[in-house]
């Protein structure tokens, strides 16, 4: 019997069932789950979506960072594969769907087409990144990073922990150094599927994000420096107060957002104050600044004028300002047919959606450097993640991974 793909509808509860089983493997008793990057409970979770994709029928190649790639052939197994994926480390509080839903999506489509025995013209590939979350070894997005030549394999083998062990010893502790050199995989387009880690969605009522792209951010360390001197007998017009002037600049990070909307993002999440007295004029002050917008024009001119704002405060307090880059994002923008395919998907399968931006990394980003790719984003209850009360509906997790499905089809062909 011919199968109607444009019937086809994944089974939402086996994917449910397959995400709460997974988030058993390092369960906290909040709810959430710990399963860091590279410990036992990385193995035991690798371990069972291995079990899971070759008991789908799947074949699994390892690179040497530990990336997975699980293949459902195709008719045409010469076709750069169609893919999707994400990670399953965690952060240690996180939650039972960020990274996790994008990879077991991924198996569910494969078990979805297995069900109706459908073949596609291209393979079907589902991966999981190494180290996504960067919580015990930096830099973040490890896997992807090797794998898009971002960084060397040497360099993210010797990053270590805070116990000293590094990146190379415990992948070969799991088990989990292949033999592939990672990014001599080929990828005919790439497909991640996530909670959207913020409230946009869920505020606008809608079920399915369309991802237009990742905002750009760029990363600073601020260093006020005054006189510290005794709050009592130092007049005020005599001071040259750290903090107040710190406080000044850091105002002005958060407005430098407001002037740049819809997509401007200004936070100041790290403060340390010298002596950090209580009857002491602070004399030193640093602090973080994280500025992000949908592209690297626009973040780059509000950090222009952060600086430049800055520069008045110094002269107008007597202080000094030095302001560093410690870290530097491009904006991401996703391939147009990858974005449409996504929005096609939504549209006929008659979800609610609209488009959005990514105001976090993802393992797309990387992938986005390689080849034609797309996102696309589910409410999280409340915009929470990266906390063991990250929660998402199952309807909504059906919805996403629906999509998932047909935009892989659309771009694999049946």
């Amino acid at each position: 019997m011919t199968v109607n793909i444009e019937s086809l509808r994944i089974n939402g509860p086996r994917l449910w069932d397959s995400l709460m089983a997974l988030a058993q493997i390092g369960a906290t008793a909040k709810g959430g789950v710990c399963r860091l990057t590279l410990t036992d409970l990385d193995k035991q979770g690798r371990d069972l979506v291995s079990r899971w994709a070759t008991e789908a029928g799947m074949t699994i190649t390892i690179d040497k960072i530990g990336n997975g790639f699980m293949r459902r052939a195709g008719r045409n197994n010469s076709l750069p594969p169609i893919m999707t994926g994400s990670h399953i480390d965690t952060q240690p509080t996180g939650g039972k769907f960020d990274g996790n839903y994008g990879v077991l999506a991924g198996i569910e489509v494969v078990r979805t087409l297995n069900d109706h025995n459908i073949t596609t013209e291209a393979p079907i590939e589902v991966a999981w990144w190494t180290n996504e979350e960067g919580s015990r070894f930096v830099p973040v997005m490890m896997g992807s990073g090797v794998f898009a030549k971002a960084f060397t394999l040497e360099h993210a083998y010797a990053a270590t922990d805070t116990e000293g062990k590094s990146v190379k010893d415990e992948l070969a502790r799991i088990g989990y150094i292949g033999e592939q050199e990672p990014g001599d995989h080929p990828i005919g387009a790439y497909f991640e599927t996530h909670i959207e880690q913020g409230p946009v969605l869920e505020d606008h009522d809608v079920t399915i994000g369309v991802v237009q792209g990742v905002l750009g951010i760029r990363w600073f360390d601020c260093t006020v420096t005054g006189m510290e001197a005794h709050a009592g007998p130092t007049p005020m017009a005599l001071r040259k107060d750290a903090m107040l002037a710190a406080t000044r600049i850091m105002q002005d990070v958060v407005a430098a957002a407001h002037r740049h909307p819809p997509h401007g993002r200004g936070t100041v999440g790290m403060v340390q104050v010298f002596p950090n007295s209580r009857n002491v004029i602070p004399g030193r002050v640093k602090f973080s600044i994280d500025l992000r917008n949908s592209t690297d024009a626009l973040v780059d001119q509000m950090a222009a004028e952060v600086k430049a704002f800055a520069a008045t405060v110094a002269q107008e307090y007597g202080v000094d300002v030095k302001i560093e880059m410690v870290s530097s994002y491009n904006a991401i923008g996703f391939h147009p047919d990858c974005v449409d395919a996504v929005a096609r998907a939504a549209a006929k399968l008659g979800y609610s959606n609209m488009p959005v931006v990514s105001g976090a990394g993802h393992d797309a980003v990387y992938m986005a450097k390689l080849t034609s790719s797309g996102m696309i984003f589910i409410p999280c209850k409340d915009g929470i993640s990266h906390n063991e009360i990250e929660d998402a509906k199952p309807e909504h997790i059906t919805a996403g991974c629906n999509v998932l499905l047909h935009a892989m089809l659309e771009r694999a062909g049946t």
